[in-house]
């Protein structure tokens, strides 16, 4: 089997600030990263034996199938990476927390006999993974942003401009990428923490008291009985002792 070309939708993710953690700390974010990615692949119905995985050293690049729905790779994937990053986070230490970036781009890519991924497209994908606009997203954003997504021009118009369900073109911003010999746009959107109501707890509607007055009884140890209702009105019916 020789080399031949093929269309294929990319991904790559990337641990912020991984070194100086020391080889436990690193070892540890490392495999617990390969493993959200790959339930958040799963989820998101998609083969992960039948993907390319190559190791980045700080993170991971994934080469999807052939006949993969490019938009599936944002949503739910994204998401569903966001959401166990979130939970990860909740009871990781400061040397096991994992903050990441993502970048998204498809395109005609090389394939080796071996398993072999070469070609343009992933060079695209690099440069948007390690462009200064990308980093400086994460960097700059609050803790509790989890990960950062970068989606090239090309996968940009082909996923978020159509508007398909669970994708919000409005989630997106345009950045200018500048990398190296490297020059174009992408589109980023973060994930954050999920919404919060006013009770301070996710993912529980607030109480809302019932409507109308609410009456109480409270029995008085020695002067008879005081009915309260909640308006602030007052009945206060007084007995003798025998």
């Amino acid at each position: 089997m020789e080399w031949e070309s093929a269309y294929r939708a990319v991904l790559a993710v990337d641990i912020e600030r991984s070194a100086g953690r020391g080889d436990p700390a690193l070892l540890t974010i490392r495999s617990a990263l390969r493993t959200m990615l790959r339930e958040s692949v799963e989820r998101s119905r998609i083969d992960w034996t039948a993907c390319r995985i190559d190791d980045l050293g700080d993170g991971l690049r994934v080469t999807a199938p052939p006949g993969v729905r490019k938009a599936a790779l944002i949503h739910p994937l994204f998401d569903e990476l966001a959401a166990r990053l979130r939970a990860h986070n909740q009871l990781a230490g400061p040397f096991t927390t994992i903050r990441v970036r993502m970048a998204l781009h498809a395109g005609d890519v090389r394939l080796g006999p071996a398993g072999e991924v070469a070609g343009r497209p992933l060079e695209v994908l690099a440069r948007l993974l390690d462009a200064p606009a990308v980093r400086a997203e994460l960097a700059d954003a609050p803790p509790r942003t989890v990960a950062v997504l970068a989606l090239s021009e090309h996968f940009h118009e082909e996923t978020v401009q159509a508007g398909r369900p669970g994708i919000v073109p409005e989630d997106y911003r345009r950045v200018a990428v500048h990398n190296k010999e490297f020059t174009s746009s992408a589109w980023l959107r973060s994930a954050g923490a999920p919404a919060t109501d006013t009770t301070g707890t996710t993912g529980a509607p607030a109480v809302t008291p019932p409507a109308g007055p609410t009456r109480m009884n409270n029995r008085a140890t020695g002067h008879g009985v005081i009915y309260a209702v909640q308006n602030g009105v007052q009945h206060i019916t007084t007995t003798r002792s025998p």
